[in-house]
This record gives structure tokens, C-alpha cells and sequence, in this order.
């Protein structure tokens, strides 16, 4: 393991199951868990089907791993990213290990590096089975990770919700369930231990999803729950059923 005090990260994409149009909001959430020390990505790279990903590789100081498969229906690209997965795993140098996939394939590869007692944070769509998206510590939509539309010149601005975004009221019985578990004698329950719930809950779990940046702003708009903020800052929750 790392002795500094940076939390190392590998990288792994998987191109052909990611769309180049996450990349730098991919990288900046990365950012916020740690450095990511090794960046690859995955693919046959000889054909358009990858030129977005061709294009972009540069600006992020992504190293492409070319796979092509000797047999067709064979995914040469799955069996590369996890063999180097493992390499990297033992050597023993990784806090953590960002796998950037919306494939199922990868649910045993995940599991096995948390064996080790490894982190992995999963990157991939809503549409990724759960057995892959529970498998990780935690689970990131890309879907989160794309940037803001922008109207057309001489369009009215428009707040529009994506059609991947869930109403705020969806998250309720997630929310109820954390603080159920957690609250004291009066209810109260401070956010960011709420927050940490949510995720042992939900690995999945984004306040991004339901259409918030923040979990305070989702908890107010999904309806039922009162916020108090104390003169220090604190911010605390409670269930108002």
C-alpha cells in the first residue's frame, strides 16, 4: 500500500462500454477521491468506433492498451484491463482502483480486489447491473459526469431535467431508512453521518441523480424531512413521519 498521504488510484476504461464525453468530468471526480496515479484505457483502436476516445487521450494522459480480438465474439480488451488489474493489484502500490465500465464482466474482478482489501469505485450507467454496481465501495453514473447542456444562440434559458434524473421524492425511503437507523432520542441526525449511511445503503447512491449537487438540497426538495443548521455550521436531519 501507499505510505504517503495521497490516496492512489488506478484508472481502467473500458472504451468500449464509455463514452469519451465523460472524460473530464470523469477525471475531476476522481480528483476528489484521490490521484490517479495510472490512467488506461482499453480497446481496439483501429477502427472509428474509438476515434472520440483517439482524440482525447493527450489531454487527460490516458495510455492506450490496443486490443484486438484473434477470435471473433472474444473480447480481447476485458481479459487485457483485468489481467493489468491484477498486476497493478499486487504489486501493491494502490489505495484504490477506478473501474470505468457500465459491463457486468467486471463484478468478479471488483469483488476480488476488495478481497484484498482494496477500494474500487465503479464508473458506469444507470443502466449497469447491480450485481457489478454493488460489488464496488461505491458506484459513480457517468450520467453525472457529463457536462450542462447549453441552449442554442437566441434560445431562452431553460432548466431542464434531464430524462436520466429521478424526482427528489424517490429518494425518500432510502433517506428514511438511513435515518431510522441512526437517529437519536429526538430524531436528529447529523448530514454527513446521513451521508455516509446512504452509501454503506446504496453504493449507487448520488444526490446527482435526483437532480441536486448536494444532499441538503435533495433532502428539503424530496418533501417530509426537517433541516436544522447550528450557529457552528453543523446541518442535521431528522424524519418529520
Amino acid at each position: 500500500m501507499a505510505t504517503d498521504n495521497r490516496t492512489r488510484l488506478a484508472v481502467l476504461i473500458d472504451a468500449d462500454n464509455a463514452s469519451a464525453k465523460i472524460a473530464t468530468g470523469l477525471f475531476e471526480e476522481i480528483a476528489k477521491i484521490g490521484e490517479a496515479s495510472v490512467r488506461r484505457i482499453y480497446g481496439d483502436f483501429s477502427g472509428p468506433q474509438l476515434a472520440s476516445w483517439s482524440r482525447i487521450l493527450a489531454t487527460h494522459a490516458i495510455l492506450p492498451h490496443h486490443n484486438v480480438a484473434a477470435v471473433a465474439g472474444k473480447n480481447a480488451s476485458d481479459i487485457a484491463l483485468v489481467i493489468d488489474a491484477m498486476d497493478l493489484l499486487h504489486t501493491g502500490r494502490f489505495d484504490g482502483f477506478c473501474l470505468v465500465s457500465s459491463d457486468s464482466d467486471f463484478t468478479r474482478l471488483a469483488s476480488r480486489i476488495r478481497e484484498q482489501g482494496v477500494d474500487v469505485y465503479g464508473f458506469g450507467e444507470q443502466k449497469t447491473p447491480e450485481s457489478f454496481r454493488q460489488a464496488c465501495r461505491r458506484f459513480i453514473y457517468t450520467e453525472n459526469l457529463l457536462p450542462e447542456p447549453r441552449p442554442a444562440p437566441g434560445k431562452p434559458v431553460t432548466v431542464a431535467v434531464a430524462a436520466t434524473k429521478q424526482p427528489p421524492a424517490e429518494a425518500m425511503r432510502l433517506v428514511r431508512t438511513a435515518l431510522a437507523q441512526l437517529e437519536d432520542a429526538d430524531g436528529w441526525v447529523s448530514l454527513g453521518v446521513l451521508g455516509k449511511r446512504l452509501l454503506e445503503l446504496a453504493s449507487d447512491f448520488d444526490p446527482r441523480t435526483y437532480g441536486h449537487a448536494k444532499l441538503v438540497d435533495l433532502v428539503q426538495k424530496s418533501g417530509g424531512f426537517e433541516v436544522r443548521r447550528t450557529d457552528g455550521g453543523g446541518v442535521y436531519v431528522r424524519d418529520m413521519a
